[in-house]
Parts: structure tokens; C-alpha cells; sequence
């Protein structure tokens, strides 16, 4: 199948993302966003690669619209001054997929990183979809990915646990090298939204497995498995996080700081009790591994009736911390992955929370209500080590 076929396949699932991220979350900018995605004359620079001259790294070609036999250039409205020249200390490269700068697609300019380099390489990624399976190695450290916006730039994939053979290999993007950032822009899974219990149909929009890691101003889309907290120190500020079930999963030691998580579980009748969705399965091994989850100053919302959490290893760690829950939160709050013997040895602490999705009440057993001092050790970038290495803190 043509990669235009596949894109044309994609317009349905696409819109289905999109038109429930509108629901929940109604902001003009994502109406802009799908219009200009899927409705513009344009849109098939999508399916089709361009070929632009790579040996020039400022080439900004000449190019006549394809609906039109006028002469202006479909690179004329692109930003000044991008990319900027290199400096001692950081590198430019230019992603826009009508061909405007360096490369086309994202994977090829990570390919064009020079292995172990000590410098940082900023990617400026123009706005629009880029429908590709991106790979930053181990060999490419000091990577950024620099979008115009998490409603403005994406990377988008579509396979699934079956497809990719197993759920770890199912990420959009996957990234294994260290000091990686990114801003302002999506990642996203498009594979069909499964069920609860469906077999194989994990889908991860990104899978982060290198150490030192910084997402600002992201967005992740999916359902089952969105973002795949793999390994590692971590830290995502003001990102938008959409799924259903074990959304954010994985054996990181992350900070989550004002974040919006946003479950688009299918929505629970009236009177029904049964449960669809969880926010994190958090896999901690032993209780020697310094390793979890902390969310500080989040919001959690959407649709279903979904747990906080569910102890997908034995010695599972997750705080929430002056987050708002609203009542898609089922009463008992959290899961033992339906393994009694694990209640003594995970943890799980709520810490000034609020919303109705808050009352601790009927929490299960094992969930701690911390006080101060237990609190303490989750409630900023120490927990992440982040003043030895996070951008900001240098």
C-alpha cells in the first residue's frame, strides 16, 4: 500500500482523535489544526516525499502551488531566519514536509545527527502531520525536537501491539538516547481505539527509554498504552495526555508538573459501576529500584469511570499531588492489578488533591494519604534529580 493510500486511510481515525480531543477539550486552535490537516487543497503534501536539496542546509526552493498556475511560492509565508546559524554550542536543522528547508521528515533529519555528539542538535519542525515511525538512538544524544505548537505539529503512526510485534516496539516515536527534548509539539498513535481486553491492540504514541528527558508543552494522543514512560529520569511540563487505559505506563522515575490527563474511555450509564480506563500502570520491580510516578499541580478528566492506577508490578509507585480529579474517578481511586499480596508493597499517595474525584473516603486500603513530610520528596525536580541536568536548571 502507497504511504498516500495509507494517509487516506488514516482521515477517519484521524478525525475521530481530533473530534474528541474538541469534545473535552474545546479550543479553536484544534479546529485550525484539523482543517488545515485534513480539509486544505494541499493536504496530499502529507502522502507525497518531496525531494529538496539536502547538501545545502539553508535551501529554501522555489515551488509553484499544485492547484494553481500562478507563481508564488508555497515557501513564501515560511518563517525568517530558520534555521538560525550554528553556534559553539548548538546545531540547526529544518523539518517542513512541502520541501521549505533541510529535510522532508523528521527520521531523516535525526539521521543526519552526527553519532555521540557532544553539541546540541535543535530540529525545527514545521507545522503540519508528519505520518511517519521515528527512531532516535542510543547514538544520538542532545536531540530537540522543537514544534510551532502541540496543535500544530505532530508525528503520527499507526501500529499496534500485533502489528509491531509486542507493545514496546508499537511507539510512533521511540527514543533511547539520552539529554532528549521536546517542545511544542504531538506525538500520536492512530490505531483504532480498542476495548477493554482486547488482544494485541496496545498502541504507543512514543516510548522514552533514554535518561535525562524533557517534554514542554507536548501533547500525546491515543488510547490503551498513549505514552510508554519507559526508563529513566524524566520530566514533562504543561503537556496534554490523552487515553484510556494504562495511558501513562512504564518503570520511569518522572516528574508530571501541570498537566492535563484526559481519558476518552467510553462514557459509564448512570448506575453502572463497572470500571474502563486507568490513568497509570507504573512497573516497578523491587523496592530497591528508584523509580515512579509524580503529578503535581495536574487536572484529570474526560469520559468513563477510570482508577488513578493500577499495580502493573509488584512494587508500583505513584503520588498525585494538588491535582483536580473530576468524578470519572472510581470511588476506591486505585487496582492491585487483582493481586492481593502486592497491597503491602506498592505504593500509591494522594496528596491535597481535589474535585469530586478526590474524596478519599472510600479509597482501597493500601492508598496512603500523605502528610507533609511524605509528601515532600515528590513535589518538585528533586525527585528527578532535575537541578543536576534539566535546560531550565543549568
Amino acid at each position: 500500500m502507497s504511504l498516500q493510500s495509507n494517509f487516506l486511510s488514516l482521515l477517519v481515525p484521524l478525525a475521530a482523535v481530533f473530534g474528541s480531543l474538541y469534545l473535552i477539550n474545546p479550543i479553536p486552535q484544534f479546529l485550525n489544526f484539523f482543517s488545515l490537516t485534513t480539509l486544505s487543497p494541499s493536504f496530499l503534501y502529507f502522502a507525497q516525499p518531496l525531494t529538496c536539496n539536502l547538501n545545502k542546509r539553508h535551501h529554501r526552493p522555489h515551488k509553484k502551488h499544485p492547484d494553481s498556475g500562478n507563481t508564488d511560492s508555497i515557501c513564501d509565508d515560511f518563517p525568517p531566519g530558520i534555521p538560525p546559524p550554528d553556534t559553539n554550542i548548538t546545531s540547526y536543522l529544518c523539518v517542513d514536509r512541502k520541501g521549505c528547508c533541510n529535510f522532508t521528515t523528521v527520521q531523516a533529519a535525526v539521521n543526519a545527527v552526527p553519532d555521540f555528539s557532544v553539541k546540541r542538535t535543535i530540529i525545527w519542525i514545521n507545522s503540519g502531520i508528519y505520518y511517519e515511525k521515528v527512531l532516535v538512538p542510543k547514538t544520538k544524544p542532545n536531540i530537540t525536537f522543537q514544534g510551532q505548537g502541540y496543535t500544530s505539529t505532530a508525528i503520527a503512526w499507526n501500529d499496534t501491539a500485533l502489528s509491531a510485534n509486542g507493545t514496546f516496539s508499537s511507539g510512533s516515536v521511540q527514543v533511547f538516547a539520552s539529554n532528549f527534548i521536546a517542545k511544542n509539539i504531538s506525538f500520536m498513535n492512530l490505531a483504532p481505539i480498542p476495548t477493554p481486553g482486547a488482544v494485541n491492540a496496545q498502541a504507543v504514541a512514543i516510548r522514552v527509554s533514554g535518561d535525562q528527558s524533557e517534554f514542554r508543552g507536548c501533547g500525546f494522543f491515543g488510547a490503551q498504552d498513549t505514552l510508554h514512560d519507559d526508563k529513566g529520569r524524566h520530566y514533562f511540563k504543561d503537556c496534554y495526555i490523552q487515553g484510556s487505559i494504562d495511558f501513562i505506563f512504564g518503570n520511569a522515575r518522572s516528574l508530571y508538573e501541570n498537566c492535563q490527563l484526559v481519558s476518552i474511555a467510553n462514557p459509564v450509564p448512570p448506575g453502572q459501576r463497572s470500571i474502563n480506563g486507568a490513568v497509570t500502570a507504573h512497573g516497578r520491580v523491587s523496592m530497591d529500584e528508584n523509580t515512579g510516578f509524580a503529578f503535581v499541580n495536574s487536572t484529570i478528566g474526560g469520559y468513563g469511570r477510570i482508577w488513578l492506577g493500577r499495580a502493573w508490578r509488584p512494587y508500583s509507585r505513584v503520588v498525585f499531588a494538588f491535582t483536580v480529579m473530576s468524578d470519572i474517578i472510581a470511588p476506591e481511586g486505585w487496582n492491585d492489578f487483582n493481586d492481593p499480596s502486592r497491597d503491602q508493597t506498592i505504593f500509591y499517595g494522594e496528596y491535597k488533591c481535589s474535585g469530586p474525584g478526590a474524596n478519599m473516603s472510600l479509597r482501597a486500603s493500601y492508598v496512603e494519604r500523605l502528610n507533609d513530610t511524605q509528601a515532600l520528596p515528590f513535589l518538585d525536580i528533586s525527585f528527578i534529580d532535575g537541578n543536576q541536568w534539566l535546560e531550565t536548571s543549568k
